[in-house]
């Protein structure tokens, strides 16, 4: 079977698994059907039950990975459209996504030490809450796994997705741009995904956290990660 044909169906079957899996989610509206949560455990187990490699899926995967970069800068529009409210509280945005730096950090690492993790861990598991790229090369440059961390990256992401709305709840975080800021500092791309999905402002909030955590993260987690070795 050549490449081409297989990389054709890996592609065809994640399509297939994501669009109804998505509107699912948006019928039954329930935090835990997320699709990239659901759609992720179901292409896992028809890749183990069809004895297929990571590699041979990504073959067609890796067309819709090359998809990310672009939905990213397209979440640019809706911040474009925000400007104007976002202006005005610039300042606690980034004071919020600052904090959110610092716990995002401390407790993975905290975590990480509690469980009994070597050094190599908590350099790996500190930049969890940023986008994989970024966090993939903090982790390489304070001695990490780079693979590692974007497994610890997309349990952050999916965590928040799934866990977040809750949080709000029962912590009564009812303001968007709050909860935007909450979601794009602690689980980046797939937290500000699940952020548009309430509003164009608490997406646009999430967008900028997710953005500016990425540079504080960069900055800080040397130091802190310094603090618990």
């Amino acid at each position: 079977m050549s490449d081409g044909f297989v990389a054709v169906i890996m592609f065809i079957m994640t399509i297939v698994i994501y669009f109804p899996l998505a509107a699912l989610h948006r019928r039954i509206g329930a935090s835990f059907t997320v699709p990239v949560l659901t759609s992720t455990i179901l292409i896992v187990l028809l890749l183990s039950v069809f004895d297929l490699s990571y590699d041979t899926y990504m073959r067609g995967g890796k067309w819709i990975h090359e998809l990310l970069g672009p939905a990213v800068v397209s979440l640019a529009y809706p911040l474009y459209q925000q400007r104007h409210v976002l202006k005005k509280l610039i300042i606690p945005i980034v004071f919020g996504t600052f904090a959110g730096a610092v716990i995002g950090i401390s407790t993975g690492v905290l975590l990480a030490k509690w469980a009994g993790f070597g050094e190599l861990m908590l350099y790996t598991i500190a930049p969890k809450s940023v986008t994989t790229p970024v966090a993939m090369v903090i982790a390489e440059s304070v001695g990490g796994v780079m693979p590692l961390a974007a497994v610890f990256v997309m349990i952050a992401g999916i965590g928040g997705a799934i866990i977040g709305p809750t949080v709000f709840k029962l912590f009564n975080i009812n303001h968007d741009l709050g909860r935007g800021v909450g979601m794009g500092s602690a689980s980046h791309a797939i937290g500000t995904a699940a952020a548009m999905e309430r509003g164009a402002r608490e997406g646009s909030a999430s967008t900028i956290a997710m953005v500016v955590s990425a540079v504080m993260v960069s900055v800080l987690t040397p130091g802190l990660v310094g603090l618990f070795v």
